[in-house]
Order: structure tokens, then sequence, then C-alpha cells
């Protein structure tokens, strides 16, 4: 028999989903949006409501369809994490670049994280994307890169 649940267990894992500085997006098998935190909310100027159950390639037609579908595909067939690192992609979602000592750079440069999210009953219903700010990493490396080819 599976331990329950407290509920202010779930309170504070909620808590914490919404409050980490990083975002947050859990989508259903048809890409369709559940969970969407509060750093989703502040960068995409969406809130909950306007993305709960639609898919996410028609709020973000910049995401690459074709490629998220296969890295998806391959993360629910293995039940296993994959990633994205922002010199590969810079980014899943075009997202202004809002940190001020590093504005320099005109988007947000991102790596993300996903994950296989099963069922109670073992299968893969769900996935969530964990989606990292790593503009200011970005921004060094170019720099130093720079400095370098000087």
């Amino acid at each position: 028999m599976p331990a329950q649940i407290d509920i202010k267990e779930v309170h504070w894992l909620l808590d914490i989903v919404q409050c980490i500085d990083v975002g947050v997006i859990v989508l259903d098998r048809q890409y369709r949006i559940e969970v969407w935190n509060s750093f989703m909310e502040n960068h995409s100027g969406l809130g909950p409501d306007e993305v709960h159950g639609k898919v996410i390639f028609e709020l973000f037609p910049e995401i690459d369809e074709t490629w998220l579908r296969r890295k998806v595909d391959t993360v629910v067939q293995l039940g296993t994490r994959a990633f994205s690192l922002w010199e590969q992609r810079p980014y899943l979602m075009h997202f202004k670049n809002y940190q001020p000592i590093t504005g320099q750079e005109d988007f947000m440069y991102q790596n993300v994280t996903l994950l296989p999210l099963a069922a109670s009953h073992g299968v893969v219903e769900h996935l969530c994307a964990v989606v990292y700010d790593m503009t200011a990493a970005a921004t060094h490396k170019k720099q130093l890169a720079a400095r370098d080819a000087d």
C-alpha cells in the first residue's frame, strides 16, 4: 500500500515549484500544458490560466517541434532524462533577457532538462521540462572567447 501523502507536504512542494528560479512546465502526451510555474509566467508574460490545456507549439511557434517531439519520444521510451544545453540550442522558448547586469544579450539562453513523469501504474503519461536561465554563463563564455581571439 502506498504511503499516505500529507496535504501539508503537497502544499510545500507546490510552493517550492512556484518559487524556485527555474521554469517548470508539465506537459501531457499531446503537448498540452498542465503546470506552468511563476518563472514561466514572469518570463513569457502568460499566466497559468492563459496556457493551461493549450498545446505548447501553438503558444510558442519558435519551438522546433520536430526536435522536441524526438527528444520527448526518447524520454518516454527509455524512461530517462534528456538534456539540451544552450551551446547546442540557445533556447527552447524565445524570452527576452531581463538581467540588468548582463543585459548585453537580447534573449535568455537556456538549458533544458526533460523528465519523464510516470503515472501510478508505471506508464509515462506526462513530461516535465525544467528551463534554466543560462544567460550569465553564456555572456561570460562569449566574452572570454572574444578576449582569447584578440
